[in-house]
């Protein structure tokens, strides 16, 4: 998508509301895929393409709030804005609670959709930044051997040489070694980015 327009993709199986979105989402300059069921979406939806998703709470088959949970469980990474005219409280708390950015009844209003769908955008191209550099990260900790990785999971915690020395039950050399290792396949120069780098793929805690 780099130097395409954002592309938003629209679930709902009323006709005429996806007409009214998708007419409205190309005046404001986005691209726009509907798909008449979550079923249909999950079969031809381009993985790789969308920057939101506008998802119906009652759709045929699998219902709205069931696809979001679909798509956790696949990894699908979409910022979902919901549209209901069905809508309930309960509705509500639970796309909210499951990472849902909005929810909005039918009918809504253009200006507060397309409100919704910029900070969607906007926060698709931040989190997807963000995923690049953990998936970068997790490489790096790829080509780590076994004892390499116990190393460092001992160092950002705040240990000592000697101390994961100790842990481990190998000379503090060896761990130095080690550490020196760690240190030039991570890509860094110092143990703050060390424990910059683990904490942003969840290594590491600090001890308490």
């Amino acid at each position: 998508m780099d130097g395409a327009r954002p592309t938003v993709v629209v679930v709902d199986d009323d006709d005429s509301v996806c007409r009214g979105l998708r007419r409205l989402l190309l005046s404001a300059g986005y691209e726009v895929l509907v798909f008449p069921s979550a079923a249909e979406f999950l079969d031809a939806a381009p993985r790789d393409r969308g920057s939101c998703l506008i998802l119906d709470v009652r759709l045929p088959g699998m219902s709205g709030l069931e696809l979001q949970q679909e798509m956790t469980r696949r990894g699908v990474r979409l910022p979902v804005i919901f549209i209901t005219g069905h809508g309930d409280i309960p509705m509500s708390v639970q796309a909210m609670k499951a990472g849902a950015l909005d929810f909005l009844p039918k009918p809504f209003d253009p200006d507060q959709l397309l409100a919704c769908v910029a900070q969607a955008v906007r926060r698709f191209a931040e989190d997807r930044s963000l995923w690049g550099e953990i998936e970068a990260i997790r490489k790096s900790l790829d080509t780590l051997t076994p004892r390499e990785r116990e190393v460092l999971e001992r160092i950002v915690t705040g240990m000592l040489n000697k101390e994961a020395a100790h842990d481990l039950g190998i000379a503090e050399k060896t761990i130095k070694v080690h550490r020196a290792r760690v240190m030039e396949k991570m890509g860094v120069q110092s143990l703050a980015e060390l424990v910059h780098l683990a904490e942003k793929v969840g290594i590491g805690l600090a001890r308490t």
